[in-house]
């Protein structure tokens, strides 16, 4: 049986939705990858083009409600929330908690879309490693590989 994995946020937009897609690059079918929010809004577009930069396609993923995951499919939840609440999960599976700076929250007066842009990319880049790190230590990435 594949083992599941949850990226939980509060909006599943940014954190959540790149840390599924860099998971299941890196991951591949060797793990059943899944994100969701307590109150879902909508996949963040910096969010997409932060990971196509690295080669990855998120595009056609979607915010979920936390209600609609299969609590029985999830073996390991990893929550991403920083300064916000994080949503909670009850059903039984083994809980981490990486606090990460939500990049979509609104900026600052003067911040452009070049300093949005360089938030998602410093998410991007600290998923990917934690993300590695993490899937090695788990049996899942091989010593040999890589992160692509």
């Amino acid at each position: 049986m594949t083992r599941g994995l949850l990226f939980l946020c509060v909006a599943n937009s940014a954190r959540s939705q790149m840390a599924e897609g860099i998971a299941r690059h890196l991951a591949g079918d060797r793990l059943a990858v899944h994100s969701a929010g307590s109150a879902p809004s909508r996949l963040h577009p910096l969010a997409i083009r932060a990971l196509a930069e690295v080669g990855l396609d998120i595009s056609t993923q979607r915010s979920k409600s936390v209600d609609e995951v299969d609590r029985t499919a999830v073996d390991t939840v990893i929550t991403l929330c920083a300064e916000e609440v994080c949503p909670l999960w009850l059903a039984p599976a083994r809980r981490l908690h990486w606090p990460l700076p939500d990049p979509a929250r609104p900026h600052a007066a003067g911040d452009d879309e070049a300093a949005a842009l360089a938030g998602f990319r410093a998410v991007r880049d600290e998923l990917r490693e934690r993300l590695a790190r993490w899937l090695a230590e788990e049996g899942i990435l091989t010593a040999g590989e890589e992160i692509r």
